[in-house]
């Protein structure tokens, strides 16, 4: 008995599911840190009297980071697997986060941010590929949604245990010793986590493993259908950033909600959105044998709605209304990117998943780049969250009609394909 043949056997005992734990519980650590600019963002804004389009810029500059390190990552993802990713992804976010709390100039935070997007957009293609390699399509949907609660789940623990102490003992302090936890979490799981075998030992899945980064590359942007879901994750991420960003914001200054209960509203946002990315990944597998584009497009419309809704709330709103609306806010708008995830994902060979999701987390991060500033700089232009939400409610419509459309042409390949 070889080497091979031991290494086979011992991942035979290895049980997907607590592979996905630890998946699950770096992406919590990821988001914890990374996606503390939403409830940290009214503090660090006052710290250094930023405007509300330059509160925006701090997530966008997050996911611009994201956004030059999804494709390239994706690629090594696909060549060196997952585990090492971990490790380094998680080095990367927390020293410069860490650094973040070193400076009180807005240029060094802004390149200090993008360069902890740069590990924390390092996590997708890393636990999507896990994820397409552990588990069967039947299963995917639902451990995809499991997956990715952890950014919903760690977000919302930024904005229950972060905001209330750094609104004690500072931004500063409180940021610091997090991105440390972080740091050692990631060890961890390197540690403990491991790549199925068929990562470096199958060799007939060699042919379908990427050889260079630019073809690569350019393969995937020849696969329409993954480049209009990309499109249309665009519009998705942005409306959950803006509300992310600007949910806190919105409560206290709009609605005249206390900054304490307008911090449990982003709470039940990202615990909504957690419970949303759960069930939606259930809906899809079992209601919809895995048939992810009608349910992203029934998100979408349910968003449209609820911008609409937000839109028009008088001033004096009470905490227990607006603690309703943003049940199902987050629900829908923090909960879909499971169901991107496992588009993108499902759409090429599984030896390609890591590529495929850093081209459309690239694409879908232009939209976090774009929104929470535009969404910002609007409510600065006109005075009023008014506009703001209006913005998103028509962004929402356009990614239904892309949706649609998307919709169309898998249906066409997939009977081009039946017929050969």
């Amino acid at each position: 008995m070889n080497m091979n043949d031991l290494q086979r056997i011992s991942f035979e005992n290895v049980s997907p599911w607590k592979m996905l734990a630890w998946l699950f519980i770096a992406q919590v650590c990821v988001a914890f840190i990374g996606r503390s600019l939403a409830p940290l963002g009214v503090l660090i804004g006052a710290d250094l009297s930023l405007s509300m389009a330059q509160i925006g810029m701090l997530p966008a500059a997050l996911f611009l980071g994201q956004s030059f390190a999804s494709i390239p990552v994706g690629y090594f993802t696909d060549l060196i697997g997952s585990r090492r990713v971990l490790l380094m992804l998680s080095i990367c976010l927390g020293l410069s986060f860490l650094l973040m709390t070193f400076t009180s100039a807005f240029l060094v935070l802004l390149f200090l941010i993008t360069l902890g997007g740069v590990g924390y957009g390092s996590m997708h293609p890393a636990s999507n590929r896990g994820i397409i390699y552990w588990f069967t399509s039947k299963k995917r949907g639902t451990a995809m949604g499991i997956k990715q609660m952890g950014v919903t789940f760690g977000s919302a623990l930024s904005a229950l245990m972060l905001l209330p102490l750094a609104n004690e003992w500072g931004w500063r302090p409180v940021l610091l010793s997090a991105c440390l936890l972080l740091i050692v979490v990631g060890f961890i799981a390197f540690l403990f986590y491991k790549d199925p075998p068929s990562v470096k030992n199958t060799k007939s899945l060699k042919s379908n493993k990427p050889t260079h980064l630019l073809p690569s590359i350019s393969a995937m942007f020849k696969n329409k259908a993954l480049i209009l879901v990309s499109i249309c994750a665009m519009g998705l991420n942005g409306g959950q950033m803006a509300l992310n960003t600007y949910l806190v914001l919105y409560a206290y200054e709009r609605l005249g909600i206390s900054l304490v209960l307008s911090g449990v509203l982003l709470v039940i946002s990202e615990v909504s959105g957690s419970l949303g990315r759960i069930i939606w990944g259930i809906i899809s597998d079992h209601l919809f044998d895995g048939k992810r584009i009608i349910v992203l497009i029934i998100i979408s419309f349910i968003s449209f709605l609820l911008s609409l809704i937000v839109a028009f709330l008088p001033p004096g709103t009470s905490f227990w209304t607006m603690s309703i609306v943003t049940v199902f806010l987050g629900y829908c708008m923090s909960g879909f990117n499971g169901i991107w995830m496992n588009t993108a994902t499902e759409l090429v060979p599984r030896e390609q998943s890591g590529i495929a999701s850093g081209i459309s987390i690239t694409l879908g991060s232009l939209g976090v780049i774009v929104a929470p500033p535009l969404f910002g700089s609007i409510v600065d232009k006109t005075g009023t969250f008014v506009f703001g939400w209006l913005f998103l409610a028509i962004v929402m419509v356009l990614v239904i009609a892309l949706l649609l459309y998307t919709l169309k042409v898998v249906h066409t390949t997939e009977r081009r394909y039946a017929k050969q």
